[in-house]
């Protein structure tokens, strides 16, 4: 099980590498270019300048590999949504009420990644507060 939970982080890391990647190449050239004109050097630049506003094009693709990760993982190892039905299938043999148990243990699951997506839309609301429309 180690090993399939690291796959599966590699792979996300890897697509979160590329998504802050292109995030950053997405700031027009001339923001760069007036961090330069100030005086700025390339760390500050990058910090002050490029970064902030990459980081308002880079949340909603990472929030979405991230929530992918939750359900693909089954929530990173924390709470394995196989061990939670299998939990519920050995609490449901002793009193026979299997569709109700899964269904407690399928809301659970929805309710953790619901919440996670709750919390994505409000950060991107947040950053998009400071974007002139």
């Amino acid at each position: 099980m180690w090993l399939y939970n690291k796959g599966f982080s590699l792979n996300v890391g890897a697509y979160a590498s590329e998504i802050i990647r292109a995030a950053i190449l997405s700031i027009p050239k001339g923001q760069w270019e007036a961090a330069y004109s100030i005086g700025m050097s390339y760390p500050q630049a990058l910090k002050h300048i490029v970064l902030p506003q990459a980081s308002r094009v880079s949340i909603p693709p990472l929030s979405n590999s991230f929530i992918s990760l939750v359900k693909d993982t089954s929530l990173a190892s924390l709470i394995l949504a196989a061990e939670m039905f299998r939990r519920a299938q050995e609490i449901a043999a002793t009193n026979y009420e299997f569709l109700l148990l899964y269904a407690q243990a399928g809301a659970i699951y929805w309710i953790i990644c619901f919440g996670l997506s709750l919390v994505q839309g409000r950060i991107e609301n947040r950053l998009d507060r400071y974007v002139a429309k």
